[in-house]
C-alpha cells in the first residue's frame, strides 16, 4: 500500500469579490504501508485542509490523492479520520460509539458487539463501556475516537492534533498509548500537531510545511529506535532543528525563538 500526494493545491475564494486565499501549493510526497509521518508548519499554514483533503472532506483545487496508484474516491472508506474535539455521539455509550461504524456497515449486533468489546479491552476502558462522553475524560473520550477509527481498519488513518485538547502528562500517557497500538497493528497514520515533542517521540518521518500558501520546505527522518529518550541528545538536535526551520518560516531571528520541551513558540 501506498498514498501520494501528488501536486495538491488548494485555494478557498474570496469574500464580497476579494481575491482567492492560497492555503496549499503543490504538495508533494510519498507515505509507505506502515509509516507513522507527522506534519507541522506554523499556525493556520493549511495542516488541517491538507488532511480533509485525503479524507474527501474538502475537494482540491489542484493535484490528485492516490491510494495504490487509483485517485481516493471522496468519502472513501479506505481513510479513516481522528479529530481533535473528539466528535463522539453525545446519545452513545462508549460502547456505542466504537461500534457505529460497523453498524452504519450493516454488520449484525452480535458480530459489531463483539468487535466493539475488544477494542474496550486493547484501549483500557474496561468499566466504561456503558457510559456516555459526558462521563468520560478528555483522554477516555479521545481513546474511544481512536477506536471508534481503527475498528474499521481503515488503509490509512488520518489525525489531526488528536491530543491538542490534553493536559501535558495525560497527552504523554496518549502518545505512548498510541505508539504501543502503532506498533502492534503498524498502521499508516498521518498526524498533524504543533507540537514538535510529540513529532519527534512518534514518527518515522516530520514533513515541514511553510506559512501559508503551504508548500513542503524540509522533511525530517527520524531514525532512531523506539522507545525514545525524549531528553535525549539526539532527539534533542533533531527538535532544534526542526524549530530552527519553522522559526524562518515565520520569519522569526534565532534570537527570538523559545526552544520549548514541549511545543514551538515564537515570541
Amino acid at each position: 500500500m501506498s498514498l501520494v500526494l501528488s501536486g495538491l493545491s488548494k485555494n478557498f475564494p474570496g469574500e464580497g469579490g476579494s481575491e482567492a486565499v492560497a492555503v496549499l501549493e503543490d504538495i508533494r510526497f510519498r507515505v509507505e504501508e506502515g509509516e507513522f509521518i507527522s506534519i507541522v508548519g506554523p499556525s493556520g499554514c493549511g495542516k488541517t485542509t491538507l488532511l480533509r483533503i485525503i479524507a474527501g472532506l474538502e475537494e482540491a483545487s489542484d493535484g490528485k490523492v492516490l491510494l495504490d496508484g487509483k485517485e481516493l474516491p471522496q468519502g472513501s472508506k479506505e481513510v479513516g479520520m481522528v479529530f481533535q474535539e473528539y466528535a463522539l455521539f453525545p446519545w452513545r455509550t462508549t460502547l456505542g460509539n466504537i461500534e457505529f461504524g460497523l453498524e452504519v456497515k450493516g454488520i449484525n449486533k452480535k458480530k459489531r458487539r463483539a468487535g466493539a468489546m475488544e477494542y474496550i479491552r486493547t484501549f483500557d476502558l474496561n468499566g466504561f463501556e456503558r457510559r456516555y462522553p459526558a462521563e468520560l475524560s478528555g483522554g477516555m473520550k479521545q481513546r474511544v475516537a481512536i477506536a471508534r477509527t481503527l475498528i474499521m481498519d481503515p488503509e490509512v488513518v488520518l489525525m489531526d492534533e488528536p491530543f491538542g485538547a490534553l493536559d501535558s502528562q495525560t497527552r504523554n500517557l496518549l502518545q505512548q498509548f498510541l505508539l504501543h497500538i502503532w506498533q502492534k497493528r503498524r498502521d499508516t497514520i498521518l498526524f498533524v500537531t504543533h507540537n514538535v515533542d510529540e513529532a519527534v517521540f512518534l514518527s518515522d518521518r516530520i514533513v515541514i510545511l511553510s506559512k501559508r500558501p503551504a508548500r513542503i520546505v524540509r522533511t525530517f527522518d527520524v531514525d532512531l529506535p523506539r522507545p525514545r529518550d525524549r531528553t535525549g541528545a539526539e532527539c534533542n538536535q533533531i527538535r532544534r532543528d526542526i524549530l530552527r526551520v519553522l522559526a524562518e518560516e515565520t520569519g522569526a531571528g534565532s534570537g527570538e525563538t523559545i526552544f520549548s520541551q514541549d511545543c514551538f513558540t515564537i515570541s
